[in-house]
This record gives C-alpha cells, structure tokens and sequence, in this order.
C-alpha cells in the first residue's frame, strides 16, 4: 500500500486519485469554470471524487506576469480556510513562494506543490516546520523562463537525475519520504518530442515507482498538438492522456475535468478486477 502523509491527513495511492485544479487567477490558460462561483465548483469536484483540490493563485501559463506574495496570499487564503471548512478534502497550494506555502498551511493547506522543484532552501524550511507534504516538479532553469524549451538531452536521465538529487536533500533535512509526490513537469522547459518520450517513458524515471508520481496533462499544448484542438476543446485528449499515465504509473493526476477523469479511472479499476 502506498500512503501519502500529509499534515493530519493520510491519502490512500494503492488506488489512483484525482487532484482537481481550482484556479484563483483573472487570466489561467485554460480553466473553464472562472465564472462560477468558487466554493460550487469546490463542491462540485468533491462530488466528482477528486480527493485532493489544488488552489492557485497565480497563473504560470506562457506569457505570465509574476504578482506579489501577498496580493497571491489575498487571492487563496480565504478560499483555502473556507475549503477547509466546509469540505473533508486535501487541499494542496499550488506556488513556490515559501511565504505563501505558510500563509497557506496555517488556513489549512496540507500539500506545497512547488513547480520549482523546492529549488529554494526556504521552501524545503516551510515543508519542514509545517509537516505538510510536497509535490516536486521537474524543471530545467529559471522559473522565469520556465516555458522556454531547453538544449535536447536525455530527458530520462536528466528528470530521474534531479529526482534522485531532490529526494536526498529533502530526506536530508529530515522529511520522511512517505511526504514526497514527484512532478515529471509536462510542458516546462521541454519540447514537444521531450514530452512525449518521456510520457511514453514515464515508468522509467528513477524513483517513480518508489515515490509517487503525480501527472499534470490536463487540456496541455502537448494534448492540443496531438489532437489539434485548441484549450477548450481538450478534455476527451486529456482524459485520455491521463488514463495512459495511470496505466504507466502515474498514482495521481492533476485535472480540470474531474467528473471525467474519474469516470474513465472506475473503468479501468472494475476491468482490472474483473
């Protein structure tokens, strides 16, 4: 059985789960649903089955324009104390300012999801002293060129090199791996044939079956280049593409399309136990 701990909370990924994105941003990339109110959609992903519900504050689509920690800590923290509240959800953060990961756990956050890949010793600090777990994400670089796709190499070796060099030093400082989900980063800083290859690949990254991994395709310009069609237009290409992590490891995946999602997961769960 693997367990993921995260403050009070404990996730069961014997059996794979889905983490609903929950946007708090005038200009996200592709979330559908800005203009319902937020704790409906809230609840309506609880009611979907998302298990866990991932609340951002900032947008990291290309062509981003970075905002202040605490104009994002005004964005999220009500929302997030009112999550908590109101629904028996994990709730994840999705930032990597560490001042606002605490800001975040101290109104019931339970999960750092840090698209810089707890690069900043601050961060690992704020894990640490809050006992809340942590998504890794794989990223060459700057953040602030984060979408700008690197030299090729073996995108392999190179995200299963910063896996197995993240894992120790956060073991290190003394958070047990039993915390830890792994981000291969889709869509940051790698080409459209890095991607795929590491998609096809995905069982392959070093410590993906020792930690889980968590898997973020949902309406992607990847999917879009598979299907050809734009943002809106994704879902069944995401849905699809999700199914195809979960079946080659992946024991979360990060969607907007949770009710979907979900029910192509109860699919392949009944036909495995048939």
């Amino acid at each position: 059985m693997m367990l993921l701990h995260a403050k009070e909370r404990t996730l069961d990924l014997s059996t794979p789960q889905v983490m609903g994105i929950l946007n708090i941003t005038p200009d996200s990339f592709s979330d559908g649903h800005r203009d319902e109110p937020v704790m409906f959609r809230v609840e309506q992903m609880v009611q979907q089955g998302a298990a866990i519900i991932d609340v951002g504050g900032e947008s990291t689509r290309p062509g981003w324009t970075p905002i202040s920690e605490q104009a994002e800590m005004d964005r999220i923290c009500p929302v997030i104390e009112r999550i908590a509240h109101s629904f028996d959800v994990m709730i994840s953060v999705d930032t990597y300012k560490a001042a606002v990961m605490k800001a975040a756990c101290d109104a019931g956050a339970h999960l750092l999801n840090d698209i810089n890949g707890f690069r900043n010793t601050d961060a690992i600090d704020c894990a640490v002293d809050t006992g809340a777990a942590l998504c890794v994400m794989h990223m060459d670089g700057d953040i602030t060129h984060m979408h700008n796709a690197v030299a090729e190499r073996d995108i392999l070796q190179n995200v299963s090199r910063f896996f197995r060099q993240k894992v120790d030093e956060l073991i290190a400082a003394g958070i047990d791996g039993n915390r830890i989900l792994l981000d291969p980063g889709f869509g940051f800083g790698k080409t459209h044939q890095q991607n795929m290859h590491l998609l096809k690949h995905l069982c392959r990254i070093e410590y993906g079956m020792d930690y889980p991994l968590l898997v973020g395709l949902s309406r992607k310009r990847m999917v879009g280049e598979m299907i050809g069609k734009a943002v809106h237009d994704r879902t069944t290409g995401s849905v699809a593409a999700a199914m195809y992590s979960v079946l080659n490891g992946a024991k979360v995946v990060r969607v907007h399309d949770v009710g979907e999602t979900v029910d192509a997961l109860n699919v392949i769960r009944h036909l495995a136990q048939a």
